[in-house]
């Protein structure tokens, strides 16, 4: 197999994060010599959020596996219908449905620590109107995001947030990728912020290969190790 021919591994971050919370893994994926992308997403909504994806992944030559951390979960559903996406990858991830929202996803379950931590915030609109930020109260960010993470990279991660735009909870996914792309699924079980049980049914319902992983919402910062081999099985299986 040529260089052209294997996968680039594109990693999309999720809500009150940025693409700094996949640095435990990117130096695994990169010392494997694959070829990585690591875009910032604008965590304005899933419809804008999964063009921009989409268009970052038509730029690439070659062959994609898409991985997405908990709301790029959501994103990576929709902008995996990109010709050259062979693969999915969910970490604590939305497994959406195609005309289902986050919002209805995890009404089905109970709600989750995260729910009585969040903090809303206006921002304005080019069109003069106001828009919504949602993020997580500072204080509680750590124990409720990153309980498993050294609690001093847990403070900078609670006043480094990238807040995701209350629209996008109620936007409804115009399709959704893996119906027809394989996929894999990581379940955070000791996760406080996404309810495992909204990851389960998403993953089972998409018919992914999972794993259940002992760990916080940041999988990938305790567990780079897990998270890097099951982005392996994802490449090697679409590779073949």
């Amino acid at each position: 197999m040529t260089t052209n021919d294997m996968p680039t591994v594109v990693l999309v971050h999720g809500a009150f994060a940025d693409a700094s919370s996949f640095a435990r893994v990117i130096p695994e994926l990169l010392g494997d010599g694959l070829k990585v992308v690591a875009p910032a997403v604008p965590n304005r909504s899933l419809i804008g959020d999964s063009a921009y994806i989409a268009s970052v992944v038509r730029r690439i030559p070659g062959p994609v596996v898409l991985v997405g951390h908990s709301y790029g979960g959501a994103v990576i559903t929709v902008a995996g219908a990109e010709e050259n996406v062979k693969g999915l990858v969910y970490l604590a991830g939305y497994a959406l449905e195609e005309g289902e929202s986050l919002g209805r996803l995890q009404g089905g379950f109970p709600e989750s620590e995260l729910a009585t931590a969040l903090v809303y915030t206006p921002f304005p609109l080019a069109d003069g109107d106001e828009g919504t930020d949602v993020s997580v109260e500072a204080d509680r960010l750590p124990e409720i995001f990153a309980a498993d993470v050294d609690p001093a990279l847990g403070r900078v991660l609670a006043v480094t947030q990238r807040p995701l735009a209350a629209a996008a909870f109620s936007e409804s996914a115009p399709t959704a990728a893996w119906r027809d792309k394989p996929s894999w699924g990581i379940v955070a079980s000791a996760d406080r912020t996404l309810n495992p049980e909204v990851q389960r049914f998403g993953y089972q319902r998409a018919g992914a290969t999972t794993v259940e992983v002992d760990s916080s919402h940041l999988v990938m910062l305790s567990h780079p190790g897990c998270v890097a081999d099951v982005i392996r099985e994802a490449v090697r299986s679409v590779a073949n």
